[in-house]
């Protein structure tokens, strides 16, 4: 089954995503389902569907911000899209990923190593992470509700940079909530792996007084 869904990722991303790559997120795919046993990296339900769930999921945020080559991603947990993000760009970018949880952040910066992947693991609170360096694209996935996210992420869009997050069916419900607190510059682009899913793209965040 893994093998088909990987099929269907590859059907997806092919031609943008250089068998380097592949090799580098095959690679990934095993530590993940190795260290699940474990330790609770994603979903259980979700291996079987890992390549479409989890790894083309992370690889269709590139498409939307093709120059971008710093990126940081909140939240990191198991690398998705962190790490998804930096195999594809390779030495020509750099991935920051913020974990606080001390184990998921040593499986980040294990992964990484053996990988030989441009990401920097951050293993602190993202209230308490001060990122000093420019960025292009903050993003977070499956991390909180968009209300509660964009307050985590505003001090990065401040600065600039575009916001990516991926959200399910309850982004319509999601965006409502958070645009009571928040006047926003945001589009919804829909997923290329879920149909009920979009991503909420943020060029700008301003906390309602």
């Amino acid at each position: 089954m893994i093998e088909a869904d990987r099929a269907r990722a590859v059907a997806l991303f092919g031609d943008r995503v250089s068998r380097e790559t592949w090799a580098r997120l095959d690679r990934l795919v095993e530590r993940v389902i190795e260290r699940q046993t474990v330790m609770n990296l994603v979903a259980a339900s979700t291996i079987p569907h890992i390549w479409t769930r989890h790894v083309a999921d992370s690889l269709q945020l590139l498409d939307l911000a093709p120059a971008a080559k710093r990126w940081i991603d909140l939240g990191s947990g198991a690398g998705f899209p962190g790490l998804v993000i930096a195999a594809a760009l390779g030495a020509k970018g750099e991935v920051h990923l913020v974990e606080s949880n001390q184990k998921k952040a040593r499986f980040l910066r294990e992964a990484a190593r053996e990988l030989a992947l441009p990401a920097i693991v951050h293993a602190s609170r993202i209230e308490d992470l001060v990122a000093d360096k420019p960025f292009d694209v903050v993003t977070a996935r499956a991390l909180a509700p968009l209300d509660k996210l964009l307050g985590y992420a505003n001090p990065l869009l401040k600065k600039g940079m575009v916001g990516l997050f991926p959200k399910g069916q309850d982004v319509g419900a999601e965006l409502t909530q958070a645009a009571k607190s928040w006047k926003l510059d945001a589009e919804l682009i829909p997923s290329k792996t879920d149909p009920h899913g979009r991503i909420v793209v943020v060029r700008q965040a301003i906390k309602y007084k």
